[in-house]
């Protein structure tokens, strides 16, 4: 079920009034009744694999705690890490490593026996298989005691606010949330509401408009040159943003309404400085997964430098294929690997080179310029993660800056000409215009949420002026949003 759909604007209101009504001992039930529901919307049969790994991690998470030696533990921890991991094996990467085996063999003038599989990708895989692995791995460091309630397991995996794009959640934030009984708080409720409302605002506003206009560049990326391949690139920054921090929004307000307190997945990240820190602000909750299940297992920077560099650069490439069995995905995540690997390298150098030419005696200067880099650099990245192909991605990014002062002479000459059209992306003038209307807004707001908390700001105001900010929101919505029901992309992970 989409947040953005009809039936969600139905689904919500009335599991979260009959959560608050029914007695506490019967609430784990409805809930996870409803993640059933929410889920096999999508595909109802995958609901089975979701069950089978909650009942192989139900059991390793007991055995893990039960056991006498060491190489139990270890066995049990295995045990659930091969289930999971398989399941994302089959499901998800199997076609690719078979396609380039298929390739290789043609080069080698063999024909690859293991056939094809057609089988469509369960939403949301990656991310409860992750949130599963994180519960054993837990259990597995002594962090975590094992759940005896299957239930309540079960809906650790599957609570539906987040059960398929996240956050991906640790156990020790969300299982004891489930035992603790819950009582209606209008406070919470309200806010809530608030950051569903501002998530809604972000997808069917400003991510669905722009998807139109990136959609119609990257799928036919040969039709086009300079400007427009740099808007649509820019554009599709701001779409994956707010494509996904929208769901969070929506993910973590559902459930503050009811009560549950989810992790921040998101924190302003294109206003970072740095890669490093933009990769601290940007799905923090995969982030930090990747950090201690993955970094710090590995050595993290308590190593050799060598081997530092190399667990940098694993993890981000990991990182890439969590996202897609494709190379594109792979290349993505190897440059952000590259990008933290030479940043790592050249800290000190280019701390030496800014206080020689002087930057370090204009801070607000050195800082924007270190913004626009880390800006450029993440947007370059993200050619890869969106382009169709590899061969797309590789025309984009040679072709960025080709015809920029011819096609600015042509639509200097002719202002209703065809390469005005192309700027447009497609689009009529006054659809474009809006667009950048919303951008602008957003980064507006964006800036104001750097120096607080924006709905604390708002209820600060007096109650007039909330009541028509709240309002001129919903409006804005509703005048100006897709309702096309188009899904998140990060679903198709």
């Amino acid at each position: 079920m989409l947040f953005n759909s009809f039936e969600f604007l139905i689904f919500f209101p009335v599991v979260t009034l009959l959560y608050f009504l029914l007695p506490h001992r019967f609430r784990w039930a409805l809930l996870l009744a409803a993640s059933c529901v929410f889920y096999m919307f999508f595909k109802p049969v995958y609901i089975l694999i979701l069950f089978f790994t909650i009942v192989i991690d139900y059991y390793a998470g007991i055995l893990l705690e039960q056991s006498k030696t060491q190489k139990q533990r270890k066995r049990y921890l295995t045990a659930s890490l091969v289930a999971n991991i398989g399941v994302l094996a089959v499901f998800k990467y199997f076609n690719f490593f078979n396609d380039n085996i298929t390739s290789l063999a043609e080069v080698m003038g063999v024909t690859n026996p293991i056939p094809y599989l057609t089988i469509l990708l369960p939403i949301g895989l990656s991310f409860h298989t992750f949130q599963a692995m994180s519960y054993t791995f837990e259990v597995y460091r002594g962090n975590q005691k094992a759940e005896r309630h299957f239930g309540i397991y079960a809906l650790y995996v599957m609570f539906y606010p987040q059960l398929v794009a996240g956050p991906i959640e640790r156990p020790q934030n969300v299982l004891h949330q489930f035992h603790r009984k819950h009582y209606f708080n209008y406070a919470d409720a309200a806010n809530g509401l608030k950051l569903m409302t501002w998530g809604l605002f972000k997808k069917v506003v400003v991510a669905d408009r722009l998807a139109v206009m990136v959609n119609q560049v990257y799928n036919n990326p040969t039709d086009y040159e300079g400007i427009p391949l740099i808007l649509a690139t820019i554009f599709f920054a701001i779409q994956i943003y707010c494509d996904f921090s929208g769901y969070s929004d929506i993910a973590i307000g559902s459930a503050q309404v009811m009560g549950f307190n989810l992790m921040e997945n998101f924190r302003r990240p294109y206003f970072s400085t740095s890669i490093k820190e933009f990769w601290g602000r940007w799905h923090i909750s995969l982030s930090t997964w990747f950090r201690d299940y993955l970094y710090i297992p590995l050595g993290g920077n308590r190593v050799v430098k060598w081997r530092w560099y190399y667990n940098l650069f694993i993890v981000f490439l990991v990182s890439g294929l969590w996202h897609g069995a494709s190379w594109t995905f792979i290349i993505w995540g190897a440059l952000h690997g590259f990008y933290q690997v030479f940043g790592t390298i050249t800290a000190d150098a280019r701390n030496k080179m800014a206080d020689l030419v002087g930057l370090n005696r204009f801070p607000a200067f050195h800082k924007f310029l270190q913004w626009g880099t880390t800006f450029v650099l993440v947007c370059f990245a993200w050619i890869f993660f969106r382009a169709n192909t590899i061969h797309d991605a590789w025309y984009i990014s040679s072709h960025m800056f080709s015809g920029l002062l011819e096609g600015a002479r042509a639509i200097a000459a002719n202002p209703d000409g065809i390469r005005l059209q192309l700027l447009y992306l497609g689009q009529s003038k006054e659809i474009f215009t809006l667009a950048i209307g919303v951008v602008v807004l957003l980064i507006l707001i964006e800036l104001v949420q750097q120096q607080g908390s924006l709905r604390l700001r708002i209820a600060s105001y007096p109650f007039p002026v909330r009541v028509a900010i709240y309002n001129a929101l919903i409006v804005a919505i509703l005048l100006f949003g897709s309702f096309s029901e188009s899904e998140f992309i990060y679903f198709q992970f």
